[in-house]
C-alpha cells in the first residue's frame, strides 16, 4: 500500500507540471520567469512536503523505528516493483525537465535537476524505509530510481527528446481476488498492486530513431517491447508456479500528436507514459502467443 501512495504523489507531481507546461505554450516574449521560479519552488516544496508527511503519519508512525538498514528485496514479485520504480523515476524526470526548463531555469540544471525529480523523491522514501523496522532500504530500488532518471536526463543531452521511452499499462487479472490484501481490494489499487496484471514497456519511436524525413510518415508510430509476469500471489515464490512473458507490439506516442485544442494536447501529454493497446506477440512458458489487442 505505501509504494501506491508513493506512484499516486508522482503522478500528481507531474500532472501539476504538466498544467503549467500548457499553460506556458500560450504566453508571449514578456515571459516572467520569476514569477515562475517562486511557482516552481513552491509548488515542488508543497507537493514533496505534503506527500512526505502524510506517508509518515500513514505508514511509518504505526512501526516501530530502528537503526538504519539496508534489506535485499531483488527477488521479490520477478522484479516487476523494480520496473515500477524505474518507470515512475523516469516519468516524473522527463516532466521535471519540461517544467524547469518552463520556469527559465539554465538547460544544464533543468535537465540534471529536472530529470532527478523522481529520484530526489524516493530516495527520502527509500531513507524512511531504511529506520523502519517493518521495512529497510533497498539498493534495487535505489538503482532502479537513478536508472530512470538517467534515462530521460541522457536523451536529453544526446537528442534534446524522448526517442526511447518506459511505458506502463493494466489488464485486471483473477490472481489479485486471491489476496486483496497485497494486491488491491479495488480496481485503483489493483491497477498499482497488482504486478500479475501490469506490463512495463520500453517504446523505440521510429521516426526520430531512424531519422525519416518523409513528412507522410508517422511521427507517432513506436515499436514496444514488453515485460510482464502473472501467477503471483506473494512477493517471493511460494510454489505458485509463476512464470515471466515477453511481448512484442506497437505503440502510439502520445505527446507526437499535435492537435489544435491547448487542452486535448495537454490531456495527451499527461497520459503519454500508458501504453495504447494494439496487437502484440507474447512469449511465455516457451510458448508464443497472439493477442488481437494487449493492454
Amino acid at each position: 500500500m505505501k509504494f501506491v501512495f508513493i506512484l499516486i504523489s508522482l503522478f500528481f507531481i507531474s500532472l501539476s507540471y504538466s498544467q503549467n507546461i500548457s499553460f506556458s505554450e500560450s504566453v508571449n516574449s514578456s515571459i516572467d520567469f520569476e514569477k515562475r521560479k517562486k511557482t516552481l519552488v513552491i509548488s515542488e516544496v508543497s507537493l514533496y512536503v505534503a506527500s512526505l508527511v502524510a506517508l509518515n503519519e500513514l505508514w511509518y508512525a504505526d512501526y516501530p523505528r530502528s537503526s538504519f538498514h539496508f534489506i535485499n528485496d531483488n527477488d521479490e514479485w520477478l522484479q516487476m516493483d523494480k520496473l515500477g520504480h524505474l518507470s515512475s523515476s523516469y516519468y516524473s524526470g522527463v516532466v521535471g525537465i519540461k517544467m524547469y526548463k518552463w520556469a527559465g531555469i539554465n538547460y544544464h540544471n533543468s535537465v540534471w535537476h529536472g530529470g532527478l525529480t523522481g529520484t530526489y523523491f524516493l530516495t527520502i522514501v527509500e531513507i524512511l524505509d531504511g529506520f523502519s523496522k517493518e521495512w529497510g532500504a533497498s539498493v534495487g530500488d535505489l538503482v532502479a530510481n537513478t536508472s530512470g532518471s538517467l534515462l530521460a536526463i541522457s536523451q536529453e543531452l544526446v537528442w534534446k527528446e524522448q526517442r526511447i521511452q518506459l511505458k506502463y499499462s493494466y489488464s485486471p487479472t483473477k490472481w489479485a481476488q486471491k489476496n486483496q490484501e497485497q494486491l488491491g481490494v479495488n480496481h485503483l489499487e489493483r491497477a498499482l498492486k497488482d504486478y500479475n496484471g501490469q506490463t512495463y514497456w520500453l517504446t523505440f519511436n521510429v521516426k526520430s530513431l531512424l531519422q525519416i524525413k518523409n513528412d507522410n510518415f508517422p511521427s507517432w508510430l513506436s515499436i514496444a517491447l514488453g515485460y510482464s509476469a502473472n501467477k503471483m500471489l506473494e512477493p517471493y515464490d511460494k510454489g505458485d508456479n509463476r512464470e515471466r512473458q515477453y511481448l512484442f507490439s506497437f505503440d502510439v506516442d502520445l505527446n507526437r500528436i499535435k492537435t489544435k485544442s491547448k487542452t486535448l494536447n495537454n490531456i495527451l501529454h499527461t497520459f503519454g507514459f500508458l501504453k495504447f493497446p494494439m496487437p502484440a506477440i507474447e512469449m511465455r512458458s516457451n510458448q508464443i502467443y497472439f493477442n488481437p489487442i494487449y493492454y
